[in-house]
């Protein structure tokens, strides 16, 4: 490559692409080059790029190794762009789904979503006893209806095990706020609910936590740094908040995040690093870190994450739990920071499939005063005790990108999805999805631009408040131009008009959650972040889809590695199909269950002694 010069790609109409399992498209694997930076060396970097001749150099090589000019910049790309990816709604005609009447208060959508329960409690396919059971929003709810255990209880058992995660000894990094007044007060109403037989809903008293990039009183909004809740005070609470509020959720704090999101580990160099539950020396996953983490140590059976680069799914897989990202739009994103507005969508991280179906009926649907003059986008929910029955499912599959992960991941997954294939008899159809690491390098433009925009008013004022990891993320973002972002939005049309293809030959497409497992937390990177651009992109590299082009996905915990670090397979759907979605994630879980074990740091809430 020159200097100053990088190949022209001229991209194939979409038509003329093949998509078959025949295709001569070439599999074109991440080329990350950027050395893992940490301490002095990332200080430097960032000092770098932030002088003004120096810097523009730089990030032009930078962009260029990368291969974004080649792909990108450069690039000459027929269809027209697209900028938000909102789907249509199209009843899809799913199998075994009970739909949800819209106009139902958040209560009574979550009775629906009970009524689609198993009545018994679920065993594994094989018969084999499990080694190890969470406890679900329905064991909360009869805990309490029994009187043997009440909020008030685990609420208190909850600030203890939070403080004890706090200590020198742990460090977990769980969260950057929580009020125990306010924690206790929502607990004491719910237990005076339960004492007078009136609990609002099964929701009643559970306790849930909240990623710190969502609007929730009486705390500040940090997105995980030290200064935008100054900038942008929180006044009022999410949509989702306010619909989880009516249920009787205890809401118990702001969970850590990797800051302002701009990255994949969890490391936040203000609020620590968020540590695994399965081994507090590795990673959680970011940028949901901490809200997968609470989840997978017990503390609750839920937390709600937002996920613009599979901020949701990507430290769900790594910690050994479900993550759910509906369709974009599905969920308001009112009072949500604004930091990618086109990519970013609230998402459900729970300990199992259904406490993401419950929590999912909660918070879904529309504001009616804000419904678009289109139809409504209707709701189902899976009738789980009927997935058995479920027939003719396909899923699709690219077999290079499927496996163009480590070599643990590869055979956990390919092992998971045999079983699943073998059980049910659903049918696998080879594909090939093209353009996918360039679809990578589209979303990195695109998210990059978006949150550049939404701080651009606040960064000079506030340089030196940000961790040095995203300062240097943040000059990388505020690079590309308005033609990359153009360029980018037209390569979303292209892979949208790819997968809707695919889409009408499969119902799903599957594949690994993430590339590796979770990767160690090195002690240089605690005080000023770490910038891993070839871990990050391994991480990230099955979860654009979902994002770019605005689909449902969901990643369920299917084994361990060599080291025991937890392992997730995802099922990508159809605009508005979560349903299905849910229904598979269901199916693999059963098939998965006996084989879940315990995380070495794990607190029993609901224990009797």
């Amino acid at each position: 490559m020159g200097l100053f010069k990088s190949k022209r790609v001229v991209y194939k109409p979409v038509k003329d692409v093949n998509l078959g399992p025949d295709s001569t498209e070439f599999y074109l694997q991440a080329n990350v080059k950027a050395p893992r930076m940490t301490g002095i060396l990332v200080k430097i970097v960032a000092w770098l790029l932030e002088c003004r001749i120096i810097g523009a150099f730089l990030l032009y090589i930078l962009k260029g190794n990368n291969l974004i000019h080649k792909y990108i910049t450069n690039a000459d790309i027929e269809e027209p762009p697209l900028y938000v990816p909102l789907h249509h709604f199209e009843d899809h005609k799913e199998q075994e789904v009970k739909s949800l009447d819209l106009a139902l208060t958040p209560p009574d959508k979550v009775q629906v979503a009970i009524d689609c329960l198993p009545t018994t409690l679920q065993r594994p396919i094989n018969g084999t006893k499990p080694s190890f059971n969470r406890w679900t929003i329905m064991d909360y709810f009869r805990a309490y209806s029994s009187g043997d255990i009440t909020p008030h209880m685990v609420a208190e058992r909850f600030i203890a095990a939070v403080d004890e995660s706090s200590k020198p000894t742990l460090q977990m990094g769980f969260f950057i706020n929580y009020n125990v007044e306010d924690i206790l007060r929502q607990a004491n109403e719910s237990t005076l609910r339960y004492q007078k037989g009136e609990p609002i809903s099964v929701l009643d008293g559970v306790p849930v936590a909240i990623k710190d990039e969502i609007d929730c009183l009486p705390y500040p909004t940090t997105g995980g740094t030290k200064w935008l809740h100054k900038q942008r005070p929180c006044t009022d609470d999410a949509c989702c908040i306010k619909r989880l509020r009516l249920c009787g959720a205890v809401l118990v704090g702001k969970t850590n995040m990797h800051e302002l999101g701009a990255g994949t580990s969890g490391i936040n160099p203000h609020y620590g690093a968020t540590r695994n539950p399965h081994n507090a020396s590795r990673i959680a996953g970011g940028s949901s870190s901490g809200s997968a983490a609470v989840v997978s140590a017990g503390l609750c059976p839920v937390a709600l994450g937002v996920d613009g680069g599979g901020s949701v799914r990507m430290p769900a897989a790594l910690c050994g739990i479900v993550g759910l990202k509906p369709t974009f739009s599905r969920i308001p994103h009112s009072g949500v920071i604004p930091l990618n507005w086109t990519v970013g969508m609230v998402g459900i991280l729970a300990g199992t499939v259904e406490d993401s179906l419950i929590t999912y009926a909660a918070i879904s649907g529309e504001i009616p005063s804000r419904q678009p003059s289109s139809i409504p986008a209707k709701i189902n929910l899976p009738l789980l005790p009927l997935t058995k029955s479920i027939s003719k499912i396909k899923l699709a599959k690219y077999g290079k990108w499927f496996d163009d992960c480590s070599d643990d991941v590869r055979i956990c997954c390919s092992g998971a999805l045999n079983k699943l294939q073998g059980h049910y008899g659903w049918k696998i159809v080879d594909v090939t999805i093209p353009e996918i690491e360039v679809m990578r390098l589209a979303h990195y433009s695109t998210i990059g631009s978006e949150c550049n925009t939404s701080l651009d008013y606040f960064q000079d004022k506030n340089l030196a408040d940000f961790g040095w990891d995203a300062r240097v993320a943040l000059k990388i973002y505020g690079s590309f131009s308005s033609m990359e972002y153009i360029k980018a939005q037209k390569i979303r049309n292209r892979q949208l008009q790819f997968h809707k293809k695919i889409f009408s030959e499969a119902d799903i497409i599957v594949s690994p959650t993430t590339g590796v497992t979770a990767y160690p937390i090195q002690d240089d990177a605690l005080k000023t972040g770490e910038l891993d651009y070839v871990n990050g992109a391994a991480l990230i590299r099955y979860s654009i889809a979902g994002n770019f082009l605005g689909l449902p996905a969901v990643t369920v915990p299917v084994g361990y590695d060599k080291l025991g670090l937890p392992i997730g397979l995802q099922f990508i759907g159809r605009p508005w199909a979560e349903a299905t979605l849910i229904h598979l994630a269901f199916a693999m879980q059963t098939i998965c269950l006996s084989e879940y074990r315990k995380p070495a740091i794990f607190y029993d809430l609901l224990r009797t002694n």
